[in-house]
């Protein structure tokens, strides 16, 4: 998802944010994607914090809690962040809190093994999604988004507890891959949603400030993330 390393940086994507962000809409798209990351940085350490109360073993408790600490680490990044560049960082996340809580509480995990799903899967989409914008963003702030990407260590935990739980009983295999359906379905809603609601991110993703981006572009984008997470299925031991 991430650009070439030996790719040419065009456009934004080769100033820095004290260039950039002379545009003002630029400037106001940015802010909201920073909002965007911060609130979903805040949210998945609750959510972790919450999914370690049913885990099974102490182990299991610790690893998540681990988890929950570096999430809140890279929300504390992006609120540095908003802060330095004189934004609220609070007035920048409300805009996305109903969408994003609205999501949690319409996929709100049974039990230990869709809460390990849901963070790995939901996750990543939202990771893959916000590595397809930073491509487009200046320097500054893409070096920061790509950081706050960084993956916890989650994806390799939830695929070894996921596949030993189908080794140990294969039934659990069709239930999760009706979950996993869900979430995939569920997640891009929710981000097109939030797309569409914010002018600024909007004309980031179809062209404008974001040099680069078209509509067909738009298409290939979730066509890409699609593919990801059906590798990620597989990864898991379930049929996308």
């Amino acid at each position: 998802m991430e650009t070439p390393d030996n790719a040419t940086p065009i456009g934004i994507a080769a100033k820095d944010w004290a260039t950039a962000s002379a545009e003002p809409q630029y400037r106001a798209a940015v802010i909201d994607l920073l909002g965007a990351l911060a609130y979903g940085e805040l949210a998945a350490f609750e959510r972790l914090a919450e999914d370690a109360k049913l885990a099974p073993t102490l182990a299991d408790k610790a690893e998540l809690a681990k988890m929950a600490s570096a999430e809140f680490h890279h929300f504390e990044q992006l609120r540095d962040r908003l802060t330095a560049v004189d934004a609220e960082p609070t007035a920048a996340m409300e805009p996305f809190a109903k969408a994003l809580d609205d999501f949690h509480r319409q996929t709100a995990p049974s039990d230990w093994l869709e809460g390990l799903v849901k963070a790995y899967v939901g996750d990543s989409i939202a990771s893959d999604f916000y590595r397809e914008v930073a491509a487009r963003l200046d320097s500054d702030t893409r070096g920061l988004v790509l950081s706050v990407l960084d993956d916890t260590g989650h994806g390799n935990f939830a695929v070894e507890k996921v596949r030993a739980a189908i080794d140990a009983d294969p039934r659990v295999g069709g239930r999760l891959a009706l979950w996993a359906r869900r979430l995939m379905g569920e997640a891009l809603s929710q981000a097109q949603r939030v797309v569409a609601e914010r002018d600024a991110l909007s004309t980031m993703l179809v062209g404008g400030v974001a040099d680069g981006f078209d509509l067909a572009e738009v298409g290939r984008m979730f066509s890409r993330i699609t593919e990801a997470h059906t590798k990620r299925m597989a990864a898991l031991g379930l049929a996308a």
